[in-house]
C-alpha cells in the first residue's frame, strides 16, 4: 500500500495553497457565527439577554457617577420585529466613545481593573447590538447627552464585523427632555415565550439594586419597581493583584513591564498585600527553590572543638602564634556554641573573628587565609573520625551499610534525625544503614556547601529508603519518608544568597516559575475587599421585603474570602410564608456582582449547594432529604467578585469552585439558622394558642359547674388563663369619680402582671376618645383626629407588675394595642 509520505510530494504547491487560505478573523465576526455563546441562541432568549445587557451598563454608569439610577425598559412589536427601547439617567457617553462602547466588541474600560463590576469585556451591550443587526437588517439607534451639554448626541449605527468598528449611517445632534442619561433602541427577530423569565430578571434585579428605581412596560404588561433605599452602593477602588491568584505567564509578562529592578521592590510595588516584610518571606521561599538550602550539621561537642581549632591553626600561616592560636580557637568557640552551623553561617564566623582577631593584633587575614580557615574548619566539622572512604563508598551503594565502625558526624546527624523521625519499629542497625546512604548524597554533592532543593531531598531520601528496601529487606513507607524529609528539611538554613535581578528573572522561565512557588507558599494576608460592593444584610432584607410579602425576612454577609487571589464576599438572604406559593419547590435566586442569573440554573454552583443543605433540619420540608426545600420560601444568594468564575461567556452560571461553594453553603446556613428559630417559635406558639383555646372552652364551663355544686356566685376567671400559662395580663379597671353621674372624671388603671420567669418590655398603646389628665410618670398623650394616644413602655420583671393611671371623663370609650410581647403570651381583659 502506497503510504502518505511517498504520495505528498507528487502535488507540489499544496503548503502553499493552504497558507493562501489562512486568515485572521475578529473577534465580532468569531461572535457572528456563535452568538449562542453570548446568551443569542433563540428569539425568546435574545431578548432577555439583550434587555440584561442593556440594563446592567444602565446601573453601571448611574453608579460610577453617584446618580441614583432611574432606568426604563420598553418592548413594542414592530411589524415582524420586536423593538427594544431603553433609557436610563446616568452620566451619558461622549461622542467620541459612543460608536466603540455600542459598535465595537471586546471595547470597554473595565476589562483590566480589579474591582467589582457587573460587567467587564466590554462585550454585551455591543453583541446586542450585533444580534439586532443580523436578525433585523437594522441599525442601533443612540441617544447620549453628558451633564451640562445642550443638546444630545444621535447615532446610528451597526458593526463591522470584518473589522470589528462600528459603521456610521447617521451621526447627529437632537434634542432630549432628558438633562443626561443614554437610549437605546434596537430592532430584532425576537419573541415573549420567555415572558416569565423577563419579568424575573428585572424583578430580581430590583430585590438586589434596592437603590434602583426600574419600570418595565411590554405589550401586555407594565410593572414599576419603585426604590427602598436612597443609600448608592460603596464605591469601589482597584486593587492591583494577589500574589497567590497570578499564573508564570503573567508574572514574566509582570516582570518584563516593571520599572522596579530589584525582586523585593517588583513585589512590593506591583502586588497587593505585599510590604517589606512579606517580600522578604516570598524572596525566602524563592531562595529556598532556586538555591537550595544549606544543611546545618552539629557541631563537634564542647571536648572535640579542638579537632576544630587545629585544623585551623594548620591551615593559617606566617600570622604570628598568638593571633594564630586566637583565631583558630575564636572560630571553634564560636562553632561549638552554636546547635547547628551551616556553611554560609561558618563563613560569617570565620569573617567576624578574622576581623577581631586582626584589630587586636595588628594583623589582617586575608581573603586567601580566611578561605582556607573556612575550608579546613568545615571539612573538621563534616570529615570522618575512624571510616575510610573505601569503605564509605560501600555503604552508599548499600554493600555494606551497617559498619558499625562509620560513625562520621554526618551519619550520626543524620541517624538521629532519622530515628526521630520514623516509627519505633525500625531497629538501630536499619537506620543507622538508611542515614549512611542518605550521608552519600551529600558527600558526593559537587559544592561542598551541602545545597540542596526540596525535590532533591525528597529524591534523595527516596533512594536511600530504596536501597534500604532492596538490601535489609524492611519497609520504608510513605509517611516515613516524608518525615524524614520534613525533619531534615526544617534543620536545613535558608541561604543569603543575594537574588537575580528582575530583567535576569524575565528571561529565565525557570527562575520565575521558581518565584511565583515562593509566593504561592508565603502565609499572605487576604486581598483587601475595597475593591468590592456588597449589598449588606440589612439591603438584601429590605430588597427582599420590597418585592416579597412574607412573614419573615432573614439575610447574612460574610466576610471576605479569596479564590485564585480574588477577593469575593457571598450574601444570603431567606424570605418565608405569607404570600409566598405554599405549593412546589421554594424560588432559588442567584446573583453575581448585583446582576440576576436568569438561566443555566442547574449548572450553576449556587444551586448545587442549596440541594446538598439538609433543609429538615432548618424546618422546611425536602423530599428525599437532598434537593431544592419545598414551600413557602425563597433564597437568594448573592456573589460579589472582582472576578466571578462564570461557566460560560454568557455568564448564567457560577462555576463550582470549591472556596466560593464553602462561602455560599455558610451564608445559607446562616440566614436558615434564623428561619429555624422562626419555626421553632411559631410551632411552640401554635401550640399554645391550642392550650389557650381548650382552657377558654373548659374553665367557663368548669366555674359553671363549680358555683351550680357550691351554691355560691360563679367565680371570676377572667385572668385565670394568665396565670395558668405564665402570660402577661393587661387588665384595665376603671374607677367612677366622686361625685358619681356622667359627667365626673373616672380614674383609668391599667395594670400589667407578668406572670412568666423572664422580664418583658411593653409598649402600650391606650386610644381614649376623651382628653386624658393627670397621666402617671413615664406616660405621655398626643391628639389626632379628635382621639388621644396615650403612650406607655413598661419594663416589668418576672413575677412582678405595673400600672399605668390618668384620669377621663366617665363617657369615655377606649381601646388598647400592646406591643413587645407575642400575642401567644398576652392576656388582656378590660
Amino acid at each position: 500500500m502506497t503510504s502518505l509520505q511517498s504520495t505528498l510530494g507528487d502535488e507540489p504547491g499544496i503548503a502553499e495553497e493552504l497558507a493562501d487560505n489562512q486568515r485572521a478573523i475578529s473577534i465580532a465576526e468569531f461572535f457572528e457565527k456563535n452568538k449562542h455563546m453570548l446568551g443569542f441562541d433563540s428569539g425568546a432568549r435574545g431578548l432577555v439577554t439583550a434587555v440584561k445587557e442593556a440594563v446592567d451598563n444602565a446601573l453601571d454608569a448611574a453608579e460610577e457617577s453617584s446618580i441614583l439610577p432611574d432606568i426604563y425598559v420598553e418592548i413594542q412589536e414592530a411589524d415582524d420585529y420586536y423593538r427594544l427601547i431603553v433609557e436610563d439617567n446616568g452620566p451619558g457617553i461622549t461622542k467620541e466613545s459612543l460608536p466603540k462602547v455600542f459598535g465595537k466588541l471586546l471595547y470597554g474600560s473595565r476589562f483590566h481593573a480589579r474591582e467589582q463590576s457587573r460587567g467587564q469585556q466590554g462585550i454585551g451591550i455591543s453583541a446586542a447590538v450585533l444580534y439586532s443587526q443580523l436578525t433585523s437588517g437594522k441599525p442601533a439607534k443612540i441617544t447620549s447627552r453628558t451633564q451640562g451639554s445642550s443638546e444630545a448626541e444621535y447615532f446610528e449605527l451597526i458593526v463591522d464585523t470584518d473589522e470589528n468598528e462600528p459603521e456610521i449611517s447617521v451621526a447627529e445632534t437632537t434634542t432630549w427632555d432628558r438633562p443626561h442619561g443614554t437610549r437605546i433602541e434596537l430592532e430584532m427577530e425576537a419573541n415573549m415565550r420567555a415572558r416569565a423569565q423577563l419579568h424575573d430578571y428585572i424583578k430580581h434585579t430590583a430585590v438586589v439594586n434596592p437603590h434602583a428605581r426600574l419600570e418595565l412596560r411590554e405589550p401586555t404588561a407594565h410593572f414599576k419597581f419603585e426604590r427602598a433605599t436612597d443609600q448608592l452602593p460603596e464605591e469601589t477602588e482597584e486593587i492591583r493583584p494577589h500574589p497567590h491568584g497570578v499564573e508564570l505567564g503573567t508574572v514574566i509578562k509582570m516582570l518584563a513591564a516593571t520599572d522596579s529592578h530589584s525582586v523585593s521592590g517588583f513585589l512590593q510595588e506591583e502586588f497587593t498585600r505585599v510590604g517589606k516584610k512579606t517580600a522578604d518571606s516570598i524572596i525566602d521561599e524563592f531562595r529556598d527553590r532556586h538555591f537550595g538550602r544549606e544543611m546545618a550539621w552539629k557541631p563537634p561537642a564542647s571536648h572535640e572543638a579542638a579537632d576544630v581549632a587545629a585544623a585551623v591553626e594548620n591551615s593559617t600561616a606566617n600570622k604570628g602564634a598568638k593571633a594564630t592560636t586566637d583565631f583558630a580557637e575564636g572560630i571553634a568557640d564560636t562553632v561549638s556554641s552554636r546547635d547547628r552551623i551551616a556553611h554560609h553561617e561558618l563563613s560569617t564566623v570565620v569573617e567576624e573573628v578574622a576581623d577581631e582577631v586582626g584589630d587586636e593584633y595588628g594583623t589582617t587575614f586575608g581573603s586567601t587565609v580566611r578561605e582556607k580557615a573556612l575550608e579546613s574548619a568545615w571539612a573538621a566539622l563534616v570529615g570522618h573520625d575512624e571510616a575510610d572512604e573505601e569503605d564509605n563508598q560501600d555503604d552508599q551503594d548499600g554493600t555494606d551499610a551497617t559498619n558499625p565502625e562509620d560513625v562520621s558526624r554526618i551519619v550520626a546527624d543524620l541517624y538521629e534525625l532519622s530515628d526521630d523521625a520514623t516509627s519505633t519499629r525500625k531497629d538501630d542497625e536499619v537506620v543507622h544503614a538508611f542515614a549512611v546512604r542518605l550521608a552519600g548524597t551529600f558527600e558526593d554533592l559537587e559544592d561542598d556547601r551541602h545545597r540542596l532543593t526540596r525535590k532533591a531531598l525528597e529524591s534523595a531520601v527516596d533512594r536511600a529508603a530504596d536501597l534500604t528496601e532492596e538490601y535489609d529487606d524492611v519497609a520504608f513507607g510513605d509517611t516515613a519518608r516524608e518525615n524524614v524529609v520534613e525533619a531534615i528539611w526544617d534543620v536545613m538554613v535558608t541561604v543569603p544568597d543575594d537574588t537575580p535581578l528582575v530583567r535576569e528573572l524575565a528571561s529565565d522561565r525557570d527562575a520565575a516559575s521558581d518565584l511565583v512557588e515562593g509566593m504561592r507558599a508565603t502565609n499572605i494576608m487576604a486581598p483587601p475587599t475595597r475593591c468590592l460592593s456588597p449589598i449588606t444584610a440589612g439591603l438584601v432584607e429590605a430588597g427582599l421585603k420590597k418585592e416579597f410579602d412574607a412573614d419573615f425576612y432573614a439575610a447574612a454577609t460574610r466576610d471576605a474570602g479569596v479564590s485564585g487571589g480574588d477577593p469575593f464576599i457571598v450574601e444570603a438572604g431567606i424570605a418565608y410564608g405569607g404570600d409566598l406559593p405554599a405549593e412546589g419547590t421554594a424560588d432559588v435566586l442567584r446573583f453575581a456582582n448585583r446582576v440576576p442569573l436568569v438561566y443555566q440554573r442547574g449548572a450553576c454552583a449556587t444551586t448545587d449547594v442549596v440541594k446538598s443543605i439538609g433543609w429538615r433540619n432548618y424546618g422546611l420540608d425536602q423530599p428525599g432529604g437532598s434537593g431544592i426545600p419545598s414551600g413557602p420560601a425563597v433564597i437568594m444568594v448573592h456573589v460579589a467578585s472582582t472576578n466571578v468564575p462564570f461557566t460560560s461567556e454568557s455568564k448564567d452560571a457560577i462555576a463550582n469552585v470549591p472556596e466560593i461553594e464553602d462561602e455560599i453553603e455558610l451564608a445559607i446556613r446562616e440566614a436558615a439558622r434564623e428561619l429555624k428559630r422562626y419555626l421553632n417559635k411559631r410551632r411552640s406558639m401554635q401550640k399554645r394558642r391550642q392550650k389557650q383555646n381548650v382552657l377558654g372552652k373548659i374553665l367557663p364551663e368548669m366555674a359553671e359547674k363549680v358555683a351550680e355544686v357550691t351554691g355560691r356566685n360563679q367565680p371570676n376567671i377572667d385572668d385565670a388563663v394568665a396565670r395558668i400559662m405564665n402570660n402577661v395580663l393587661v387588665e384595665r379597671h376603671l374607677e367612677d369619680g366622686d361625685g358619681g353621674g356622667d359627667g365626673d372624671a373616672s380614674t383609668v388603671k391599667l395594670v400589667v402582671e407578668n406572670h412568666s420567669s423572664t422580664n418583658e418590655t411593653l409598649e402600650i398603646t391606650d386610644i381614649v376618645s376623651a382628653e386624658p389628665q393627670n397621666l402617671s410618670d413615664g406616660a405621655s398623650a398626643v391628639e389626632m383626629d379628635g382621639e388621644w394616644f396615650v403612650s406607655w413602655e413598661a419594663d416589668v420583671p418576672g413575677g412582678e407588675e405595673a400600672t399605668l393611671e390618668y384620669e377621663v371623663s366617665s363617657e369615655a370609650s377606649f381601646d388598647i394595642d400592646v406591643k413587645g410581647v407575642d400575642a401567644e403570651k398576652l392576656t388582656i381583659t378590660s
